[in-house]
């Protein structure tokens, strides 16, 4: 007697890669086969790239290069463990303590990506009983931070300040608000959109109901205020707001984050921070170009500036052409076109004309607001911000989008 084959449990996974491909959103990953620069080679294709959160170019300066390589010959390729038993070395304790004085802040401590500062820090400032109100375009790394809590969640639409302090009022009027925690988190650049939070309102909404602030300035980390210190610099709020997320992956060119706040959060943090406590630190090299790529922020200005005169430059060119680049007011540029295959299909052709920029879809962004984002970078010249600009307009009009 024979039996009928068994259906593999994790035949779920074909039908969802289907279901990808009849709507247009399957995607492969692209290979860079190069240094991450202006122009590189992805998938065997030179390209200008415009996807690259490499702002200022930091990830191949020499300064960065040497640093690391310096590290690697004095202390190895990796530290050997988590920093709670044998893997804090002097490299992670300088690069803190820079980091504290950078922004102004009493104490930092680093983790292995803006991500896991974001899911460590969160659940440490709202323990159960507390009450989170969160943007509602929050970047996901603090939507999962603030699934790992048990504490209530409220969440505004997005930079809607009068619904915010509606939110605060109704939480404090509310039986036992008066000494429930509530901690309000936005982001100081959003990701998808490039628009700037309205820190300064929310800060205040925030001293008015007693709450603490914490911003996620992963986008604004080498971009905004002095030396790219980020948000609460561009606005003057030093001492205003409580906690300050910070990544080292993107303007500074390295990799990792980390949580810039009071000396007692650290000490805490150390102590419970899951991320943290189970993940080995980063290696030499690591923490050595991150120092590194500080002297450079605070020596070498002319990169934000030339990075903002190309965001200019290139933000114009496209409202010129007619595209929707959003609320966009950073270097961060989306090119709206509506539904995901669509956008992936302005992606693909981009890179058939010599340009790398990414289609996003959903989840990541509402189906009928999907884009192509863009990102310039200080590295760009004006004549391969005007290659990408022609192509742009050529695609755009085939694909009628324009």
């Amino acid at each position: 007697m024979t039996t009928a084959r068994a259906r593999s449990p994790l035949a779920f996974l074909d039908a969802e890669i289907e279901e990808l491909r009849e709507k247009g959103l399957y995607r492969r990953l692209r290979v860079v086969q190069s240094e991450q620069r202006s122009r590189c080679t992805i998938d065997g294709r030179e390209v200008i790239t415009l996807s690259s959160n490499n702002y200022l170019g930091l990830n191949t300066h020499t300064k960065l290069r040497s640093a690391a390589i310096a590290a690697v010959e004095q202390y190895g390729a990796g530290s050997g463990a988590v920093r709670t038993i044998a893997g804090t070395m002097s490299l992670h304790e300088e690069l803190e303590a820079r980091l504290a004085s950078f922004k102004h802040t009493e104490a930092v401590l680093t983790f292995q990506s803006g991500f896991t500062a974001n899911t460590g820090v969160i659940p440490i400032l709202a323990a159960e009983g507390a009450v989170i109100v969160s943007d509602a375009l929050n970047h996901a790394s603090i939507i999962d931070g603030i699934r790992l809590t048990k504490a209530e969640r409220k969440v505004f639409p997005h930079a809607d300040m009068e619904a915010l302090r509606t939110t605060l009022r109704e939480v404090r009027g509310a039986d036992g608000g008066a000494d429930r925690t509530i901690l309000v988190i936005t982001d100081g650049v959003f990701s998808m959109d490039g628009d700037i939070a309205r820190l300064p309102q929310i800060v205040e909404a925030a001293e008015e109901a007693d709450a603490i602030v914490m911003v996620d300035d992963a986008h604004a980390s080498g971009v905004l205020g002095r030396n790219g210190r980020g948000t609460v610099d561009h606005f003057d709020l030093h001492g205003r707001v409580h906690v300050q997320v910070g990544t080292l992956s993107k303007a500074i060119g390295v990799l990792g984050g980390y949580v810039a706040g009071p000396a007692a959060l650290r000490t805490v943090l150390e102590h419970r921070a899951r991320p943290f406590l189970f993940s080995t630190s980063h290696p030499p090299a690591v923490a050595a170009a991150c120092l590194a790529a500080i002297d450079v922020l605070e020596s070498e200005p002319e990169l934000i500036e030339r990075l903002w005169d190309n965001a200019r430059y290139f933000k114009a060119g496209l409202e010129r052409l007619g595209f929707n680049t959003g609320a966009s007011e950073t270097p961060i540029t989306p090119v709206i076109v509506g539904a995901g295959a669509l956008a992936h299909r302005f992606s693909d052709r981009l890179f058939e004309e010599g340009v790398f920029a990414m289609g996003i879809g959903f989840p990541t962004v509402p189906e009928e607001k999907s884009r192509v984002r863009t990102i310039v970078t200080a590295e760009h010249s004006r004549e391969e911000l005007d290659i990408c600009l022609d192509a742009f307009d050529r695609v755009g009009r085939e694909l009628t989008i324009v």
